[in-house]
């Protein structure tokens, strides 16, 4: 298991956060009803366990939130992430429809589906995701489901048996570019995902797919360029671009913080090679904004429901 240790030298380069990063609080009634249910629900989100930024606006204002099954506990030990590592939780057969229940309290229109890395099961905890899936489409039919799983070990079944539940949005993160790969994700390799996201195409073409990528870990413009390459070789629809944030002194330290305006550059870049859309910015993450990214079908649906 990869070691989450900075070095020395790395140790001497933590930068001072830059204004933009500073984060607006709401913790309202919306907020705090949100957090209730998931406690009494006994669910996991990764908004919580990332420590994701954007938590305030998504619990408080948009009142839309990312699900984390198959436990809290992931078998990586990625150098990014600030998800607890170790020995996984036992199997819990009965979380597919607890989600359903609580997306349905929620009335959400949209919601994300992920999970913590489960290298401990076969089919990768992709039997688990499928039916959660189906559960919220028995549930609350009219609400749109993005997934956002882990590589399922790079096993095409895997993948078809997730593909076959058929989400709205086919959402996997390629995370960093090729060359720092292997010392920031742990397990995972960069043209592993990238079949991931070709594959997941080509068994459903109509389902949109989507990838993200973290800046500021020492990557240059260039290896920026690639990914948006190598994803759009791969058919990826959808890209988010964010600024990774050391979430403790026991992971990665920031190398650069990208500035709006060079965020909304990259952006600019995204969209002339092709993307159908593209978030870019400080505290851009994988998630954040998906309720805008369904397919033209989704949105259709669910605006004759609401006529």
């Amino acid at each position: 298991m990869t070691s989450c240790k900075p070095t020395s030298k790395e140790k001497e380069e933590y930068l001072r956060k830059p204004d933009w990063l500073k984060i607006k609080l709401n913790t309202n009634d919306e907020y705090k009803g949100l957090k209730k249910l998931m406690r009494e629900k006994n669910l996991h989100t990764v908004c919580e366990e990332a420590r994701c930024p954007n938590i305030h606006e998504c619990w408080g204002e948009r009142r839309t939130a990312t699900m984390m099954i198959l436990g809290s506990v992931c078998t990586r030990a990625c150098r990014f992430c600030a998800v607890k590592t170790g020995l996984p939780n036992e199997l819990d057969l009965a979380e597919p429809e607890r989600v359903a229940d609580s997306v349905a309290i929620m009335n959400l229109k949209h919601v994300v589906i992920t999970m913590v890395a489960r290298d401990d099961l076969k089919d990768g905890g992709s039997e688990v995701l499928a039916e959660t899936v189906r559960a919220i489409r028995r549930k609350s039919p009219l609400t749109s489901v993005e997934v956002l799983p882990s590589d399922l070990g790079g096993i095409k079944e895997n993948l078809q048996f997730l593909m076959d539940a058929k989400p709205d949005i086919l959402n996997h993160n390629i995370e960093t570019v090729r060359r720092l790969t292997p010392r920031v994700r742990a397990r995972a390799k960069y043209e592993r995902s990238l079949e991931f996201l070709r594959l997941a195409k080509e068994m459903q073409p109509d389902i949109p797919t989507k990838s993200s990528l973290m800046i500021g870990l020492g990557e240059t413009h260039e290896e920026i360029l690639e990914v948006m390459d190598d994803l759009r070789a791969n058919n990826v629809d959808i890209m988010t671009i964010g600024q990774y944030l050391q979430p403790t002194k026991k992971h990665l330290p920031v190398k650069k913080y990208y500035s709006p305006i060079e965020f909304g550059k990259l952006r600019k870049i995204a969209m002339e090679k092709g993307f159908k859309h593209c978030e870019a910015g400080p505290l851009v993450r994988s998630s954040y904004h998906a309720d805008e990214q369904v397919n033209a079908a989704t949105k259709e649906r669910q605006l004759q429901a609401d006529v």
